[in-house]
């Protein structure tokens, strides 16, 4: 089986700084009776936020209910975070392979039950703490196709750890750098597309959410390449009573990052377009954002290819190889012109994750035109003399 969650080799994380915020909860252990219990974090989340009466792309805001674990629970699901069953390591922490019972949670033995992803903090990490927090918060009360499903959480022995669905084919960003077997074009745009789903769905949400690490290692696939948002710790309310932005420290992934923010602090909902931009430019050149292996000239993919995407000739060239050509360049080309508008440095001129999803979509109703070989009779048509072709006019 494939990962089920996936985090990036090399991760190129923006570190200035971090407001620090804590809650008002103490070390809890849930009794071995009580098997639906509602989080004690996930109730004053719902007290803050009341649920959302609509529905936009099936996503719904929902009260919390998540399963808090015990620490011993989650030990025995991992076999006591066996190094053997790492899935992945960031900022946070370490990402296990566990397995629980379907209906339950309890702890189950490997192969029986279903697989979770389970995320544990380095010890006495004030990054991981605010991260935890911010995972809760969001992916606790949001339900989406397109969003990775947050199952439960932990805080015990000055711990905290996330319990997610597992998600069986691991990162998009390991899968177009790192995977011998390219994805083909027909995947890589229904990839894109879940994922312009669930960006979408965040930006239009009751209180508007900015993602502010959109970057491919947080794409999860699932076994039938479904696209899911994963790790929310960087994650921001949208502004409010009119304003254009948030002010905010400077966090986020060099190569994804949108200028606007690196240079003031300044997040806009529209500063997540920008990384969606970097990462559809990856999807077409199978070249990851930031690669210091790279010549100086072509480090940086953003600056590289840009001026390749408003030419269909250029464009070709810098296109990915192992595509092996089986890709509709109109399709490709008005992509391209999304990513090029996703790229504009003013956050003003990018169009809505809405506005992009509508024109992924049509990309994707381009099909690869398929090339028919030519008949012997059809040759020989060619050859009769005119006379031969007159009679039948």
């Amino acid at each position: 089986m494939g990962n089920c969650f996936a985090n990036s080799g090399v991760d190129n994380k923006i570190h200035k700084n971090i407001t620090s915020t804590t809650y008002n909860q103490h070390n809890t252990t849930s009794s071995a009776g009580v098997e639906d219990e509602r989080s004690t974090v996930g109730a004053k989340i719902a007290a803050v936020e009341k649920e959302r009466g609509g529905e936009r792309a099936v996503g719904k805001i929902v009260t919390p209910n998540l399963k808090m674990f015990t620490l011993d629970e989650l030990k025995s699901a991992t076999r006591n975070f066996r190094p053997d069953t790492v899935l992945g390591e960031g900022g946070f922490g370490r990402v296990f392979k566990g397995w629980i019972d379907e209906k339950t949670f309890k702890p189950a033995k490997v192969g029986v039950g279903i697989p979770v992803a389970v995320k544990k903090s380095n010890a006495d990490s004030l990054q991981g703490l605010q991260e935890w927090q911010s995972e809760v918060k969001f992916l606790g009360k949001f339900s989406h196709p397109n969003l990775v499903k947050l199952l439960g959480y932990c805080w015990e022995e000055n711990q905290f750890l996330l319990v997610y669905e597992c998600m069986q084919k691991g990162s998009l960003e390991s899968h177009l750098f790192r995977s011998p077997e390219p994805l083909s074009w027909e995947i890589r745009l229904k990839i894109a597309i879940g994922a312009a789903k669930g960006l979408a769905f965040l930006h239009t949400s009751e209180k508007s959410v900015i993602y502010r690490d959109f970057k491919s290692s947080n794409i999860l696939l699932d076994g039938d390449f479904n696209a899911k948002l994963s790790d929310f710790g960087l994650a921001k309310l949208g502004p409010v009573n009119g304003r254009s932005h948030v002010t905010t420290r400077i966090m986020g992934t060099y190569g994804y990052a949108a200028p606007e923010y690196m240079a003031t602090g300044h997040l806009y909902v529209k500063s997540d377009v920008y990384g969606f931009g970097v990462v559809l430019l990856e999807m077409l050149t199978g070249l990851i954002a930031l690669d210091p292996n790279r010549p100086t000239h072509e480090m940086n993919l953003v600056e590289f290819t840009k001026s390749s995407l408003s030419d269909k000739k250029k464009l070709k060239k810098i296109m990915d190889q192992r595509l092996e050509k089986n890709y509709p360049l109109t399709s490709a080309f008005l992509i391209a012109q999304v990513i090029l508008k996703c790229l504009e440095s003013d956050p003003k001129n990018r169009p809505s994750m809405e506005q992009v999803l509508e024109t992924l979509e049509k990309a994707q109703t381009i099909k690869v035109k398929t090339k028919v070989k030519k008949s012997r009779s059809s040759v020989h048509q060619k050859t009769k003399s005119p006379n031969e072709h007159n009679w039948s006019l």
